[in-house]
């Protein structure tokens, strides 16, 4: 013989997602707008140029990081 059990458990419609969810939202927009940046453009367009065509212009990889970051390159 088989039996069946059925469980029916009130929610209250609150659980961990709901209260992280601002969190999320959050830091969603701030990666969005650090992504936007000029540096940040700046940065994904050197990423992009190999080294001997860096070398090929007389420039270096840590000097462009150094030119486009400005005095935020020394942290």
């Amino acid at each position: 013989m088989a039996t069946i059990a059925s469980v029916h458990t009130k929610t209250t419609g609150f659980s961990a997602a709901s209260l992280l969810a601002p969190f999320r939202a959050v830091g969603r927009f701030m990666i969005m707008l650090a992504e936007a940046s000029p540096q940040m453009r700046a940065l994904n367009r050197l990423s992009q140029i190999s080294d001997e065509e860096l070398s090929a212009k007389g420039l270096t990889r840590e000097g462009e990081v150094r030119r486009i970051l400005g005095g935020a390159a020394a942290l």
